[in-house]
């Protein structure tokens, strides 16, 4: 009678033994930079005492990965760095490829240089994965996705359509706090400033902040649109005013154009919050030093960031992440008790 054959191990023991799971115990074996020491080397030990034999084909596309992914977004040098905005996302995404050995490249592709060295970097592969920020109305950034042939996962929706991959926030749903917070406290005339008409961000946060207040059967006195910028609520601002005199409150869809609306009311002798309440979106560092502190709608604009970058390392591992959208919560303070 012969002697039956040993069993190979499988993988899933491995990351058993290991106490680790088969997405990262399969990382380890095939040597891709995307785990932590630690996990490594457990996975190591794991695979020394149960005499695992890694299998040569997986191991072969497993190390054509080049160990970096991109972070692109459709702005420039001056308008990046100047947002805090963007640098709370950045923070997130490196806080989330801290736990891996992934190199982070950023583009800026507002341009069209800019946009011809994101598709030189995709067709020779110099990348394992692309984060995509800041797209509006039909950018190229969203075609190019398309054909990009590796992971690419979207912070925030785009104005068309609905990517596999995609981290946002519950920009409408936040938007509909701002008027609820409004109607409670009595104000009957108010208005809302609003982003760029071809931004998804903006048409969410216009329509909560409309469904809310018609909730309410509290009509929207006027709406005027600028960029995401102190200086875009201003002048909004000013035209509301000329347009609105009349207006007690009003909802900015972000905090730079709310600091701005802030400016101007207060240059035309409005004394805020009691001749007029004022509401921004984001809660960055700039709301709580406005004069008034700054109430708004907040988003986890950090967790945004490190959940694209799980999300990408995700896919990039061959695994199908869900989309996920991100809870926003009002922080009242002085301009909106």
């Amino acid at each position: 009678m012969q002697p039956t054959p040993r069993r190979m191990p499988t993988l899933d023991e491995v990351a058993a033994r290991a106490g680790v799971s088969r997405t990262a115990a399969s990382r380890a074996i095939n040597n891709v930079p995307h785990v932590s020491r630690a996990k490594r080397e457990a996975v190591e030990r794991a695979v020394r005492e149960l005499g695992y034999v890694p299998n040569p084909t997986a191991r072969a596309l497993a190390s054509s990965r080049v160990g970096a992914v991109v972070l692109a977004a459709s702005s420039d040098e001056t308008g990046l760095f100047a947002d805090p905005f963007f640098a709370e996302i950045i923070v997130g995404v490196s806080g989330a490829l801290e736990e891996t050995d992934l190199q982070l490249i950023l583009v800026l592709a507002k341009t069209p240089r800019g946009r011809d060295r994101l598709q030189q970097m995709v067709r020779s592969r110099r990348a394992d994965g692309i984060m995509l920020m800041a797209l509006r109305g039909d950018d190229p950034l969203g075609r190019l996705a398309e054909d990009a042939g590796m992971p690419v996962v979207f912070g925030g929706l785009p104005l068309a359509g609905e990517p596999r991959w995609y981290v946002d926030v519950d920009n409408r749903g936040g938007a509909r706090l701002a008027a609820d917070h409004f109607v409670r406290a009595g104000r009957s005339r108010p208005v809302m400033i609003t982003g760029q008409v071809d931004s998804q961000v903006s048409v969410a946060r216009e329509q909560g902040f409309a469904e809310g207040l018609t909730l309410a059967g509290v009509p929207l006195l006027g709406a005027s649109s600028g960029a995401f910028q102190v200086e875009g609520g201003a002048e909004a601002m000013e035209q509301l005013l000329d347009a609105h005199p009349q207006l007690d409150a009003v909802f900015a869809a972000s905090d730079g154009m709310a600091i701005g609306a802030l400016q101007v009311l207060r240059r035309r002798g409005r004394r805020v919050p009691e001749n007029v309440s004022v509401i921004g979106f984001d809660d960055l560092a700039g709301a709580r030093h406005a004069n008034p502190p700054l109430t708004t709608v907040r988003q986890p604009v950090r967790a945004l960031g490190h959940e694209m970058a799980r999300m990408l390392v995700g896919a990039i591992d061959g695994q199908d992440p869900s989309p996920l959208i991100l809870p926003t919560r009002l922080t009242v303070r002085e301009s909106a008790p």
